[in-house]
């Protein structure tokens, strides 16, 4: 409002959903009462997929089900995921109410893997001379992704999306990344199965 901006697409990372739902807040409010029409888009790493290959059902918010039972989009409490470099975004589950929303359309989600996380946030560094964390970095490849469109369909939006964090606690991420040696995993079904 101050710079009477008015965003067209949102755009945050996903993990267990604080982030991303405190971008959104303001301004979600007014899209379930029809008073806008903003784009909202959660972005998880494709190897720890809750949104885009979970199941809504109820299940516990810790791997020792220690916790009362949520109703959340999730893998399955017993999930482990892969030991690549997802930043904080490899939580089994997203929060009840960023779940409720995806359930109930007022957002998209997308998965991305990430060697396309780190292309993104690369080029972003060196445009911005700001290094982004891992987890900032998924909501960057997408809002990099939807300008792009935008530029290739003649369209004039306004894309906001969450810069939460550096990545200089990240280096070696980065070192990987630049030297080739980083790898994408996406479970197979059979692995998330074992989880649900």
């Amino acid at each position: 409002e101050k710079y009477d901006i008015k965003p067209d697409i949102i755009i945050g990372c996903t993990g267990g959903g604080s982030n991303y739902g405190g971008l959104i807040a303001p301004f979600m409010g007014d899209k379930i009462a029809g008073k806008n029409d903003i784009r909202f888009i959660g972005v998880e790493p494709a190897s720890c997929p809750s949104l885009t290959r979970g199941k809504y059902a109820y299940d516990f918010g810790d791997t020792g089900q220690t916790t009362p039972l949520l109703k959340m989009y999730t893998l399955g409490s017993g999930f482990i995921p892969s030991p690549n470099h997802a930043g904080g975004l490899r939580y089994h589950g997203m929060s009840p109410i960023v779940s409720k929303l995806y359930h109930d359309g007022y957002m998209e989600a997308r998965s991305v893997e990430q060697s396309k996380v780190f292309e993104a946030a690369t080029a972003f560094a060196r445009s911005e001379g700001i290094l982004p964390a891992p987890e900032s970095s998924h909501a960057l490849r997408v809002a990099m992704d939807e300008a792009i469109l935008c530029r290739e369909k003649g369209e004039k939006k306004t894309i906001i999306f969450g810069l939460s964090g550096t990545g200089y606690f990240d280096l070696s991420a980065y070192v990987n990344y630049n030297s080739g040696t980083m790898t994408d995993y996406i479970p197979s079904d059979e692995d998330l199965e074992k989880g649900f």
